[in-house]
């Protein structure tokens, strides 16, 4: 086998780039809302998280001052 018998054009190599990337672009649309959704659940479940979290040092953090007439 020489390397004459078929030799590899930039138009080959753009074709080729275009098959693989078109069908990773394809992948990537159907799955983008999915990631999108996943992603917005998880920031909630993260605020809330934190929220509970915080209230619950206030609380344990907080001072309570009586005050009594003698």
């Amino acid at each position: 086998m020489t390397t004459d018998d078929k030799r590899i054009s930039p138009e080959d190599i753009r074709n080729k780039l275009n098959e693989i990337t078109g069908s990773v672009g394809d992948e990537l649309e159907s799955t983008k809302g999915t990631a999108i959704t996943v992603g917005a659940i998880a920031l909630g479940v993260l605020v809330v998280a934190v929220f509970l979290i915080g209230r619950r040092r206030g609380k344990r953090l907080a001072t309570i001052v009586e005050i009594r007439r003698v």
